[in-house]
Order: structure tokens, then sequence, then C-alpha cells
């Protein structure tokens, strides 16, 4: 009996891409993003392989709504260092939340996903915005599902 491993190939995977609608509004952080990071790399499907891209598209609106859960909307901080002496940024979660929403979504999917060179591919098919309503480079109109 000959048993045969079968991986999909990298054209098979761009052409299953699905996109996926998510409204972030009242969702939790970290629930909503680990919800992302299963759908960009594609572990919901039965087509599933670590080391190919087969995930898919997600486009995430309505980002100023995301909450944290007990008091981390006033012990998370986000640091950043420009690399010369006393270059390190604290920046509280709420301050953060009203410069760029979209920013703290992003931070929290891309530090979910592996730190591999598949990392910046699958990123880049993850779209977020602030409203309810946005128009994607593909010029689709995405509206939030009620």
């Amino acid at each position: 009996m000959s048993q045969k491993t079968w991986l999909p190939l990298k054209t098979e995977a761009e052409a299953s891409r699905k996109w996926h609608h998510l409204d972030a509004n009242g969702a939790v952080l970290g629930r909503l993003a680990t919800q992302i990071a299963k759908l960009l790399v594609g572990k919901h499907k039965r087509t599933y392989t670590p080391s190919v891209d087969c995930g898919d598209f997600v486009v995430v609106t309505n980002s100023d709504g995301v909450k944290l859960t007990g008091s981390k909307a006033e012990q998370k901080f986000y640091f950043r260092h420009s690399g010369y002496n006393d270059g390190a940024k604290m920046i509280p979660f709420r301050r953060q939340m009203e410069r760029d929403s979209t920013k703290v979504i992003h931070l929290a999917v891309k530090r979910m996903l592996d730190s591999n060179h598949l990392r910046a591919r699958r990123m880049k098919r993850l779209k977020v915005f602030t409203g309810a309503e946005s128009t994607i480079n593909t010029g689709k109109t995405v509206k939030a599902a009620a």
C-alpha cells in the first residue's frame, strides 16, 4: 500500500483565497486578534500546510470599538525605541487608540503570527479600517454587518 503526502501548490492556495469581514465594534482585542491570525494563516481550511501560505484576506472595520477586559486599558503600554540613547518611548493604550486604532489591531495580530518569512505576506492581506464602511484597493466596498 503506497501512501502519498499531498501538499497544496502556491497557485492552488492563491486561487482558493476568500475575503472575510470582521466587525471590531465591542470585540475584545485578544480574541479578535486570534480569530484574524487563524484566518490569515489558513488553519480553518482543510488544506492547511504550515510551510505554504494558504490563508485568506481579512477586512476589519470599526477598529475604534475594540476593548480590553479588566484594568488592561490603564496597564497596557506600547514600547518602541529609536536606537539612540534615551530613545525609548512608552505609549499608553488609550493614547494609541486616540492616535491610530488600526495600529493596535495590526500589532496584536502581528505578534500572534510566527516570525518567519511568511509573516510579512500574511500581514499584507490584513486590512483594518476605523469606520463602518471602507473601500479596498480592489474597488470593493465593504459594509459592516449588522
